[in-house]
């Protein structure tokens, strides 16, 4: 009996002896499995694009697969509420846009705040906008154009991908600055909206330069003004509002990745520093070409500048859209 129990005993102290040398999963260890990346649309447009992209170049640097899953539906808002509530532990992200600025102000029931329910990782790349007229359109330059809408008014037709979309927060700011309405047109992507522009269905639409560019470039259609603060490097003849009297006007189709709320540190940082590493990614930097577009300065991919733009882009656009009137439920 005796012996059983010493046995036992020594039995047990192995045991003991073991688990005590088996390390818990630590922040160390991450990632030590395949990470989610959940975009907020649909497959194959352009933040699903950019998402493959900067997923394959972070799972590189963190040695492990980044898998993509598209959960589109209702502006992104099921995609983002689905990275919300998910556990914060590195191992679910997502890449969205603009549209993570606007969801406050264009949905009344909204199940997550756009600020505190999650942690930036870092923003990726800004795809600048142009304002652009059927070939057909009579007038020559953006002022001209500027004083023809505020002529017309609503005889004017504009066309967009849908409320909240990029295009459509575009004519809404653009709208706003020229202080002038115009009758807009919905359509369910910029694809068909480019379409019958083409064919001059509607007179002028803002879109991204991943649309435009070529389309200009072959006097398809006509290019008046780019959104940004600097003139494009792919059509350097193209004047910004800014120029032509429209002071301060920026519009940009900004991508960004956060992660839910509550992240360690340490896997903070290597998540925010695989993304960095993606930005200088010769493959990513070429491929963002063929796309219109380049990654973000260092200085404003990291989680604080986020954080930062992120809550100027949610005042900027709150006003905007309340003054339009527009909600998207």
């Amino acid at each position: 009996m005796r012996k059983w129990f010493v046995g036992l005993s020594l039995t047990v102290a192995a045991t003991l002896l073991s688990v005590a040398n088996i390390k818990p999963a630590t922040a160390d260890d991450f990632p030590s499995r395949p990470i989610t990346l959940i975009v907020p649309a649909a497959a194959g447009g352009p933040t699903d694009a950019v998402s493959r992209l900067i997923a394959e170049s972070m799972g590189r640097t963190l040695g492990q697969q980044i898998v993509v899953e598209n959960v589109g539906g209702a502006g992104g808002t099921i995609g983002m509420t689905r990275v919300a509530k998910s556990p914060a532990d590195g191992y679910m992200v997502t890449v969205w846009h603009i549209a993570q600025a606007t969801a406050p102000s264009l949905y009344n029931n909204l199940q997550y705040d756009v600020i505190s329910d999650f942690d930036s990782i870092g923003r990726i790349a800004d795809v600048p906008m142009t304002v652009v007229g059927k070939a057909a359109l009579e007038v020559k330059d953006a002022k001209e154009l500027i004083a023809w809408i505020k002529q017309k008014k609503n005889d004017v037709t504009y066309a967009h991908a849908g409320i909240g979309s990029a295009s459509h927060l575009c004519a809404l700011m653009f709208m706003s600055a020229i202080d002038t309405q115009m009758t807009g047109l919905s359509y369910r992507g910029t694809g068909p909206a480019m379409t019958d522009l083409l064919g001059g269905q509607f007179d002028v639409m803002c879109d991204q330069t991943t649309t435009t560019t070529s389309q200009i470039k072959e006097s398809k259609i006509k290019g008046y003004a780019a959104t940004t603060k600097e003139r494009l490097k792919v059509l350097p003849n193209l004047p910004t509002l800014d120029e032509v009297g429209l002071k301060g006007f920026e519009v940009t189709a900004w991508h960004a990745m956060w992660a839910p709320k509550g992240l360690p540190p340490d896997v903070h940082k290597k998540l925010s520093n695989a993304l960095q590493a993606a930005l200088k990614d010769p493959k990513v930097i070429e491929r963002l070409a063929a796309l219109g577009t380049e990654p973000v300065k260092p200085e404003q991919a990291t989680p604080e500048a986020l954080a930062a733009h992120l809550k100027a882009e949610v005042a900027k656009w709150a006003p905007v859209i309340k003054a339009a009137g527009v909600k998207a439920n």
